[in-house]
């Protein structure tokens, strides 16, 4: 189903349309938000120098450190009085990205979500069970509130608690599920253990997984344990852009349509900043076209992908954004070479011997790096035959060397010995910085 006019409109429409309030916005930011206006007058950009969407090229990009820099109201365009809602990041990593919505804004994010949610297989017939943890992290409310307004009944269950989110959707007959790629597998791993089949037993029928990376292997280890006919699909936001809700798949697995009508979306060379034609991959950077509280302009997402601008055979006309090959800042730089966690993922999970938890270990030893990759075998019979975890572990180192370029030590683990998440998955394990501060080491996510 196609939830809004504006996802069929021509490439003509849309770009007047974007034009037209990336003036409005520009200006509006320029007068109300010193830091930007200092910024624009470092770059000597003025609003009126906005005169085309060419024309966006020209102003300075925002980054996660503006955001802390002027922490945590700085960048906001409408006084406090005026927000009806406050979110922050976690702020793990330094203070928290602080992010805050109008009543504007809160009806256009359930818009916006509302759409992805429809061109995921959502309907007003589901029972949407949400098993992101509610809080400060936008996914949550932010899918709540958009298939309230597709017409859903929800299951507000957070996360955690394994097996009482399975009684819930046993009981309650829930047919849409909201989470992680990775809770949603643990969710079935854990079924399995209570002697339910989530094919079988289960009634979901629409998975909408979103907060993380899915490549296209762990789709396939999705399929396996929910079914070959759920619909699956994942969608893409950050809390500083709206939340979830930017863009998101359609049942023909052909990309994230992006709200265009709400964000402008670009893609240039993480390394230089430049611009790339159509079709290029590079990193996305996005302006806020219509939020009122915090419309960030030329936001660096660090994210790797992108844009495709043919038409849909949904019949949706939004540019598309390719489903993401990594984050420019979760990249490794390991013996020189640049490693993704999700070339990584790829080769294990196209291994059928493989259990889709694994774990990236990377450390020094005297003055080069070393890189562990530790994975669960499939199956219990496997660690009672050397032979077979010998083999086992020759297939994937030889076939990370093949993607990777680089030699990774292989350690094989019995099942169910990993960590299991239930938001975010935290796939790599850095000991670079204890090695190299005698501090402890960092984990960051995949």
């Amino acid at each position: 189903m196609i939830w809004a006019k504006e996802e069929t409109w021509s490439r003509g429409e849309i770009e007047a349309l974007q034009l037209e309030r990336l003036k409005e916005v520009v200006a509006r930011v320029y007068e109300k938000v010193p830091a930007y206006r200092a910024k624009m007058d470092e770059a000597h950009v003025k609003p009126g120098d906005i005169r085309t969407l060419k024309d966006v090229e020209k102003l300075p990009f925002t980054t996660k450190q503006d955001m802390r820099d002027n922490y945590p109201f700085g960048l906001f365009a409408v006084p406090k009085k005026e927000l009806i809602r406050i979110h922050a990041s976690s702020g793990t990593t330094g203070k928290p990205t602080v992010v805050g919505y109008t009543r504007k804004d809160l009806d256009t994010w359930s818009e916006c979500v509302a759409r992805i949610a429809c061109q995921g297989g959502a309907t007003e017939d589901d029972v949407a069970q949400i098993c992101f943890g509610y809080g400060m992290f936008t996914g949550a409310l932010g899918l709540h509130k958009g298939l309230e307004k597709v017409g859903a009944a929800i299951i507000p269950s957070s996360s955690g608690n394994t097996q009482k989110q399975i009684l819930y959707m046993k009981d309650f007959g829930s047919t849409l599920l909201v989470a992680t790629p990775s809770y949603a597998l643990r969710i079935a791993e854990v079924a399995l253990e209570m002697g339910i089949d989530p094919k079988r037993d289960l009634t979901i029928r629409t998975a909408l997984v979103g907060s993380e990376l899915m490549t296209e292997a762990m789709r396939q280890e999705m399929y396996k344990v929910w079914g070959s006919d759920i619909n699956l699909t994942q969608n893409y936001g950050m809390s500083e852009l709206i939340g979830p809700g930017v863009s998101g798949e359609c049942l023909e697995l052909n990309g994230m349509h992006i709200n265009e009508d709400h964000f402008l979306a670009e893609i240039i060379d993480p390394d230089t900043g430049e611009v790339l034609p159509p079709g290029e991959r590079g990193e996305l950077v996005v302006t806020c076209l219509t939020k009122e509280a915090l419309p960030l302009i030329r936001y660096r997402t660090r994210d790797l992908t992108r844009l495709m601008y043919e038409p849909c055979p949904c019949g949706r006309t939004t540019a598309r954004m390719e489903n993401l090959t990594g984050r420019s800042d979760d990249m490794l730089k390991i013996r020189g070479v640049n490693v993704f966690p999700s070339q990584i993922e790829e080769v294990l999970l196209n291994i059928s011997a493989c259990a889709p938890h694994y774990e990236i270990v990377v450390g020094r030893k005297g003055h080069s790096d070393t890189l562990e990759v530790r994975v669960e075998v499939a199956a219990d019979m496997l660690m009672d035959s050397y032979q077979a975890l010998e083999n086992l572990e020759k297939e994937i180192r030889s076939k990370l060397h093949t993607v990777l370029g680089l030699d990774a030590e292989v350690k094989l683990v019995s099942p169910n010995t990993l960590q299991r998440f239930e938001g975010k998955a935290k796939r790599v394990i850095d000991l670079r910085k204890e090695h190299n501060s005698g501090g402890s080491g960092e984990s960051r996510p995949s």
